[in-house]
């Protein structure tokens, strides 16, 4: 090999970066101590933006295109070499290629529940996630601000302080917004555009800008929501009467399930000791088998007021002995679902037998 062929081999005449990863934000194009001839020739595609860096400091930018490494297309590298128009010689810089298409699909969530002050349920714990696009919108800003020296740098590098910059704003918006948790859904669109508004101008600080966000989801925890899951069945059930009915009555059916299944064995064999009965298969059976009885009624229970408190639930049956022991007396007060307020024992017909059916008391001296 002649020294032309050697000296030739020594400089770098293409400069190009064909990206086939999904998350690399920049790739610093490796020169391996090899000088880059003037006249080369650089390829910006689209979606790119190539940044010189010359012994330490930021030069020129360059969008999509094609160039010819010379001093009338290099001016801050002109300028910082103080380069003549009569330069032809090799020169040695670092150049880094920028990704500037979008990052779709970017998440972000509050890692602690947010305290907001609900103008219904007072306050309450807020968690929210959602996601979000990312793009590097001016290349040389990114370049000084977040990528520095890194020879390859992917978008999960920075995604980390983005997601702490949302976060923060998200938790002021939410507590500002003054909206209500049940009308939190409905309004995602616009807290969206609020947050992403806001943080808007952090975000430029780094070269970036945040085409897409999105609120996917605003919750309550899992304990509040159970508490509105109850609250929400009350309201179906009419009023708190009807409530207690149908709660008493869900909780028969359960436990009729284990009695179902015993009706069911004791139907089965009267039906096979009226099939002996009548002779041969099919043939109509003597008598038709009993009817189960239906359930018990649903027993209502009371409250009793006393000295500015409350005790009970107690059933009927507890209250006479209540009334035996002289606690419970004709004017204490009571109350039990489905009556607006407190009322005299001797007022409701149920509780005003215990008082007439009590003997007397004994005669002195016995």
């Amino acid at each position: 090999m002649g020294i032309l062929d050697f000296l030739k081999g020594e400089f770098i005449d293409v400069i190009a970066w064909v990206d086939d990863t999904r998350d690399t934000m920049v790739w610093r194009f490796e020169r391996e101590g090899h000088a880059i001839k003037y006249g080369a020739k650089l390829t910006v595609r689209e979606g790119q933006a190539a940044v010189f860096v010359h012994e330490g400091q930021l030069a020129d930018v360059f969008q999509p295109g094609l160039y010819m490494l010379e001093t009338n297309n290099m001016p801050l590298l002109t300028t910082l070499q103080h380069w003549d128009h009569g330069f032809n010689s090799p020169f040695k810089s670092e150049i880094y290629f920028i990704n500037t298409t979008r990052f779709n699909d970017l998440k972000w969530g509050t890692k602690n529940p947010i305290m907001c002050r609900d103008p219904e349920f007072g306050p309450v714990r807020l968690r929210a996630f959602g996601t979000y696009a990312m793009r590097v919108a001016d290349p040389a800003k990114f370049m000084r601000e977040i990528v520095g020296t890194d020879g390859e740098f992917t978008a999960d590098e920075v995604s980390f302080q983005i997601r702490n910059v949302i976060v923060q704003e998200m938790s002021r918006a939410l507590a500002g917004s003054g909206i209500p948790v049940l009308d939190m859904a409905a309004n995602t669109g616009d807290l969206a555009k609020l947050v992403s508004t806001a943080i808007a101008p952090k975000i430029a600080e780094y070269g970036l800008v945040l085409p897409e966000f999105y609120i996917e989801n605003i919750s309550l925890p899992e304990e509040v929501e159970k508490v509105l899951d109850k609250r929400t069945s009350v309201g179906l059930a009419g009023d708190l009467s009807k409530y207690t009915q149908f709660a008493a009555a869900e909780a028969l059916g359960q436990a009729g399930g284990a009695m179902g299944a015993t009706v069911g064995a004791g139907m089965g064999l009267a039906m096979g000791a009226q099939m002996a009965q009548g002779g041969p298969w099919g043939a109509a059976p003597a008598a038709a088998a009993p009817m189960a009885p239906p359930p018990p009624p649903v027993e209502t229970v009371w409250h009793i007021a006393e000295a500015g408190a409350t005790r009970g639930p107690f059933g009927r049956g507890h209250l006479g002995r209540l009334a035996l022991e002289g606690s419970f007396a004709r004017g204490t007060l009571v109350w039990s679902p489905g009556y607006a307020g407190w009322v005299a024992a001797e007022t409701v017909p149920e509780l005003a037998q215990l008082f007439t059916v009590m003997p007397p008391p004994p005669p002195p001296g016995v």
